[in-house]
């Protein structure tokens, strides 16, 4: 015979709500709640090209909000210089900007940029943006805070709900994203632009000794090369590579420049991929599923030679969770992409990402730690 279940209601313990555990869980979830407004604000200063007007040509001269309005907003009687330092405040707590103490009688807070701000001024402003291309991470806020994706973001948990055919963003707007700006010509050059923003330096530290892969490679094949800039800074280095393949979807390489030593071929990746020494991708796998990586994987290891090599540039996840700006800007990648372009696409972990090269054939594997997001998956044949 069972015993009886008891009866006896188990008492809680009484919360002391003026502890330092509480009063800290407390801001910690107001912070969070709120935390909408770090990248609204973000937005605003690079729609406003804040950045640029504080870097006036390298100055980077502390400015207050009034003296910076009329930089932004010429003619504009009524820009209001106390919300834009507020703005400006908030994003200092964030690292974007350096807050300067008023002046003797002045009372108002001025800002400069910070090596962060800087990645926002269009070439770069020397500290790491888009080159000397007159591109910036600027380009990157701007097209992640589209009205499109923002739609999205309110349906976040659809991709666990299901069905996880639909992402989030295809919820939202009725069909997949890269459908979507196919049909928008200014959300899918503001996208371009965001890429190319962001590839540049990290191109340049490849090319710039980063990384050893490319010798002896004589036929290079760049799958999603877009109009084909990498191809063209990869083999501006390396003199061994005499023919550039930039493999992409037709439409796309219909509107492709002609680059010296460079063939544009249009096609689809997951039928075939065309042959050469060696075949390189950035940020192409993150968006698909495993079985998507493995049909892809597979299309390249049959268009490779022996000894031929996948080189592909891909966002890759800790093992372990903390609370680093590192783990935080890829996870919060992933739930982007999550959102967004693949409810099963993800950011992977580096054994992840061995597996699937196992599993379409690549005996051997290597990971090249050049960039703090980036990592070069290098697969062997």
């Amino acid at each position: 015979m069972s015993p009886e279940k008891s009866t006896t209601a188990v008492v809680q313990p009484e919360i002391d709500e003026t502890s330092d555990a509480r009063n800290e869980a407390r801001l910690k979830i107001m912070e969070l709640a709120n935390m909408i407004s770090i990248p609204m604000a973000l937005n605003a200063v690079v729609r406003l090209k804040v950045a640029a007007a504080i870097w006036s040509s390298g100055a980077n001269t502390p400015l207050t909000a009034a003296e910076i309005i009329p930089l932004i907003l010429p003619n504009n009687p009524d820009a209001d210089a106390d919300n834009l330092a507020r703005l400006l405040r908030l994003l200092t707590t964030y690292g974007v900007f350096s807050e300067h103490p008023p002046m003797a009688g002045d009372g108002r807070r001025r800002y400069s940029l910070t090596e962060v701000g800087r990645t926002l001024v269009p070439g770069g402003g020397g500290g790491g943006g888009g080159g000397g291309d007159g591109l910036s991470y600027g380009e990157y806020v701007l097209q992640h805070h589209q009205d499109a994706l923002v739609r999205a973001w309110t349906l976040v948990d659809h991709a666990v709900v299901g069905p996880t055919s639909k992402t989030p963003f295809e919820v939202a707007n009725g069909e997949p994203a890269y459908d979507y700006y196919g049909k928008n010509d200014e959300m899918n050059e503001l996208m371009q632009r965001a890429m190319a923003g962001v590839s540049v330096p990290f191109m340049k530290a490849i090319v710039g000794g980063g990384y050893d892969g490319f010798d002896g490679v004589g036929r290079l094949v760049d799958v999603g090369g877009s109009a084909g800039d990498c191809l063209k800074m990869i083999m501006s280095k390396y003199s061994c590579i005499k023919e550039g393949i930039n493999f992409e979807l037709p439409e796309v390489v219909a509107q492709a420049p002609q680059i010296p030593g460079v063939t544009h071929v249009g096609g689809d990746m997951f039928k075939s991929i065309p042959s050469g020494d060696a075949i390189f991708m950035k940020w192409v796998l993150t968006t698909w599923s495993d079985d998507e990586i493995k049909l892809i994987m597979k299309n390249c290891y049959e268009a490779l030679p022996a000894g031929g090599k996948l080189i592909a540039c891909e966002p890759v996840l800790p093992d372990t969770s903390d609370d680093s700006h590192r783990t935080r800007a890829l996870l919060s990648g992933d739930i982007f992409v999550m959102t967004i372009y693949g409810a099963k696409g993800r950011h992977r972990m580096e054994e992840e990402y061995r597996q699937l090269g196992i599993s379409a054939g690549f005996p051997h594997f290597r990971a090249v730690h050049i960039d703090y997001f980036f990592t070069v998956l290098e697969f062997q044949k």
